[in-house]
């Protein structure tokens, strides 16, 4: 085995951990939940709370639930029958997390989304809203693929893919996916029993990437591929992501025991790859400042309406934004949380006179300190 690598990350030092669960590890062949692995998570997820880490789960398992409720068999199913098979078995998963988390007092929150969330730039900016608001009230999100809508052209096709999207989304600086194999290997071990699995990948090269495979469970839609297209995604948005064989009836603490694991490292923080993305983008408009809000940015601070002099360009919330100082002087690149016709009528104006000009409240200051690259 590859030697462990002295940066390898360390679950219990997470700060915002997503864990992505399998179909395979939640559901057994005959369709039905299994309790005790899901009651040993919650301990794991309860353990996690009680350090201070916010924990997001991304579970697979509403479809492989409803099946068998609905006598569906174990053979292919059709689209309608794979959405009607979540429209039952989503309700039986969301029960199933609110009865294991709450003898820890812990509250489940159910989301789910579809590609069409993420791609669309107001719809990823609610589910990022919604999902820091429950994260901030103590909730433990549960995250799902909206499978009872979502179609073939509009879907994430797992949940692999999906866990490393919202890892990115919220943030977190850790993501592991507890699956049905204990890390990434140079060839399918099942196949061929020499193959050798890496403790640590530092960078995914053209190499690592000519390994991944595409076996997959019976219940899993989700193969090799699968999980090193995820790594890209979260190591991309600084979050250093793990696989690990997740049947242990305390996965996490299992892993933080040194449980056979491949960690993907991060290319740095979430925070720098974040300010790195909004930097990059094309502004749509402009912010100009009055000498009072250009020194609160100099200190850290958020930008408030009241500092804002003139407003310039087409944009819509989310959308990004060149801010300037008042002598034209450019000062960041930030995601404005206003509509430009919002913007130019706040502007110059205190936060609590924004729900009188708008006729609904406000969304806090124009552009917040973390959407902000300088």
């Amino acid at each position: 085995m590859a030697s462990v690598s002295p940066a390898m990350p360390e679950i219990g030092r997470a700060r915002r951990l997503v864990v992505k669960i399998g179909s395979a590890l939640l559901v057994d062949r005959a369709g039905l939940l299994r309790r005790d692995w899901l009651a040993g998570l919650a301990l794991d997820v309860a353990a996690a709370k009680a350090r201070g880490a916010d924990v997001v789960l991304v579970s697979s398992g509403s479809i492989a639930l409803g099946r068998a409720v609905l006598g569906l068999g174990t053979g292919p199913l059709t689209l309608d029958q794979s959405q009607a098979a979540a429209a039952v078995g989503q309700i039986r998963l969301a029960r199933a997390y609110e009865e294991v988390l709450a003898p820890h007092g812990l509250t489940a929150g159910q989301i789910l989304v579809t590609l069409e969330d993420t791609e669309d730039r107001r719809r990823y900016l609610n589910s990022r809203a919604t999902m820091e608001t429950l994260i901030g009230l103590g909730v433990v999100p549960i995250v799902n693929e909206n499978d009872t809508v979502a179609t073939d052209e509009i879907r994430f096709g797992d949940n692999d893919r999906l866990a490393a999207q919202i890892a990115v989304t919220v943030g977190a600086d850790q993501l592991v996916l507890l699956s049905d194999v204990d890390g990434f290997y140079s060839a399918d071990p099942r196949r061929e029993p020499g193959a050798r699995r890496f403790d640590v990948i530092e960078r995914i090269t053209p190499e690592i990437e000519a390994m991944a495979g595409d076996a997959g469970s019976g219940l899993s839609r989700g193969g090799m591929r699968t999980k090193l297209l995820a790594a890209k995604t979260a190591v991309a948005g600084g979050c250093a992501m793990a696989i690990t064989e997740g049947s242990a009836l305390r996965p996490l603490k299992a892993l933080a025991e040194g449980a056979a694991a491949t960690w993907f490292l991060p290319e740095g923080t979430p925070q720098i790859a974040r300010k790195r993305w909004i930097a990059a983008m094309k502004p749509r408009g402009s912010l100009h400042l009055d000498a009072g809000a250009a020194s609160a940015l100099g200190a850290g601070k958020s930008l408030l309406a009241a500092g804002v002099t003139a407003v310039s360009g087409r944009f819509e919330r989310g959308d990004p934004v060149a801010i300037h100082g008042p002598g034209g002087e450019a000062l960041a690149k930030g995601l404005v949380r206003y509509s430009a016709a919002e913007a130019r009528a706040i502007a110059g104006h205190r936060s609590g006179d924004i729900e009188a000009i708008l006729g609904y409240p406000g969304r806090g200051p124009m552009v917040h300190r973390d959407d902000m690259a300088f």
